[in-house]
């Protein structure tokens, strides 16, 4: 921990002490100057919830056997101006992933509505999280600074846009060729005489998980190095209450208030940066957790808040006066839950947002016969495989490139299937929720043995993808990898040497979860049109039926 001050008595005033001692006792001295106490209201990975979410994203445990609705931006609103009221010295921080692989009513709107909620409830500090770049960054610089209507969509809503009135970090995410941030680093305020310093970095590993053509221009840099490098700045400026915003996760229990064998990225950072770090606010892998007293981690109070708006961390923070060091800190994650009123001015603005989408949102475009999910299939040992969303996905895309674009197969990756299809009637908002990134779908050839590697990269990976009904394969549950001799395209066995033109998202195309292979394909094409309007065209007509999931198989 930090070290304190220490007084230093000279000879001569010991031996005045030590007069005064025998003559009288000495009179009390003055107290010092009282703590200067701090409330920090974190979140994470909001993921532009706009209105309550369902199913188990819009539930928190709170105990054993007991769940409640949660989140929600009126609510959400409600509740944070609550605990703000308890002490005005507050600064609230989102920890990354405040927009992207939103709900149809936020993405719609290119995610404007949620940073104008944002707005009204006055967030202080956003830090940069892995989906604040699904779109590239100039258009993150659009959503922060504001100023102008998406150069596609234009202004949906009828007005212009003002963007984001937080301060927006992003330490570990540099200009190619300057190698500076091409946002502030970090943020420090000072309340009542105390300077309180914010370090805001997202994970490294940011480019394998969003499209390539959008961050070509910047480099992620190693977390730890970059924090302990602007500690030490902010050290040199007298800081000494220093908080990290880091968009990395891990997990550590169950419990949201509790903090059990800590573990991940997140953990490994926090040990890994300078002592002189009072606490870290984490993101990324929806997990909540408090890791305090006895539970800190490395010395650091350690935090996260599940995502969608479902939980707020109030962290407390007592600071001296004169060295500016944290004395004592204490978090609890305050469950977001639907029994109070709604902020009236944030429900206003969904309710607005809402009304102008409702037409695209309500319009009709297909039927399914019975709940299509996204939930993975055991494969394996713990290794997940296909889900019949997945696969319906995959099919629609290879429906929609087979004919002018030559494909004769599709790959769909699991991590951007975002909702499921429920038996019924299916709108366009539905459909939305399922591909809510805009991708464009890309064919590319690649050779049968390039075809072999990337379904054996899967299994590296922990990622499996799902494949089109043209597609069957035996994987050999011992090595990981696909047997040879057993992939087959259209019934057909698959050539090493032959080549095959195969379908994808932009995402994936790009090397996106780590499919490296990908990146190798030859005579690449994005097609017109999203990924969401493949999905589309082919609910439409007849109701659609599950897929079954029996593509791949074990042997």
């Amino acid at each position: 921990m930090k070290s304190r001050p220490v007084v230093a008595l000279t000879a001569t005033a010991c031996l005045s002490v030590l007069a005064v001692t025998t003559a009288a006792p000495a009179a009390a001295k003055p107290a010092g100057p009282k703590p200067v106490d701090v409330q920090l209201l974190a979140f994470n990975d909001f993921h532009g919830a706009l209105t309550p979410p369902s199913g188990s994203g819009g539930r928190v445990s709170t105990g054993a056997t007991t769940t409640v609705d949660a989140g929600g931006a009126a609510y959400f609103a409600t509740h944070l101006r609550q605990q703000e009221a308890e002490n005005k010295d507050t600064l609230t921080i989102s920890n990354g992933d405040l927009i992207g692989g939103s709900p149809f009513l936020s993405a719609l709107f290119r995610d404007e509505p949620t940073v104008e909620a944002m707005n009204l409830l006055g967030l202080d500090i956003a830090t940069v999280g892995n989906h604040e770049f699904d779109e590239g960054v100039a258009e993150l610089r659009r959503v922060i600074d504001g100023g102008a209507c998406h150069p596609i969509d234009g202004c949906l809503d009828g007005d212009g846009y003002a963007g984001s009135d937080a301060d927006w970090l992003a330490a570990n995410v540099v200009d190619r060729r300057t190698q500076q941030p091409i946002l502030p680093p970090y943020e420090v305020r000072k309340v009542r005489g105390v300077e309180i310093g914010v370090i805001g970095a997202v994970l490294e590993g940011t480019p394998s998980i969003v499209s390539a053509a959008g961050i070509a221009d910047v480099q992620f840099l190693d977390e730890i190095q970059t924090i302990n490098r602007y500690v030490a700045e902010l050290q040199r400026q007298g800081v000494e209450t220093i908080v990290v915003s880091l968009h990395e996760g891990g997990s550590a229990g169950t419990d949201v208030n509790g903090c059990t064998n800590p573990t991940g990225p997140a953990f490994d950072i926090t040990r890994g940066i300078s002592d002189a770090v009072d606490v870290v606010m984490t993101g990324h892998s929806h997990s909540g957790y408090v890791c305090e007293g006895a539970n800190e981690v490395d010395g650091k109070l350690v935090t996260q808040a599940l995502s969608n708006g479902r939980l707020i961390t109030d962290i407390d923070l007592s600071i001296d006066r004169r060295s500016g060091d944290v004395v004592a800190a204490a978090a609890e994650n305050v469950v977001v839950t639907r029994d109070v009123a709604p902020a009236a001015d944030v429900q206003a603005l969904v309710d607005r947002y809402a009304a102008i989408a409702a037409p695209i949102a309500n319009e009709p475009v297909g039927d399914v016969t019975a709940d299509i999910t996204r939930a993975q299939e055991p494969l394996y040992g713990a290794v997940l495989g296909e889900s019949s969303l997945g696969n319906l996905i995959a099919d629609a895309q290879l429906a929609a490139t087979d004919d002018e674009a030559g494909a004769v197969a599709a790959f769909m990756n699991p991590g951007g299937v975002r909702a499921d299809l429920l038996a019924g009637e299916v709108t366009y908002g539905e459909a939305f929720e399922v591909q809510p990134f805009n991708n464009l779908l890309t064919t590319l050839d690649l050779t049968g043995a390039q075809l072999y590697a990337l379904l054996d990269q899967q299994f590296t990976l922990g990622r499996v993808l799902a494949p089109s009904a043209s597609v069957a394969y035996t994987v050999d549950d011992a090595t990981g990898t696909v047997v040879p001799g057993s992939l087959t395209i259209g019934g057909v066995a698959v050539d090493p040497a032959g080549t095959y033109r195969i379908t994808v998202n932009n995402f994936l195309a790009g090397g996106g979860d780590g499919f490296t292979v990908l990146t190798q394909g030859t005579d690449v094409e994005n097609q017109p049109g999203f990924d969401v309007d493949a999905l589309i065209a082919y609910l439409a007509g007849e109701p659609v039926a599950p897929p079954a999931t029996d593509r791949i198989t074990v042997g």
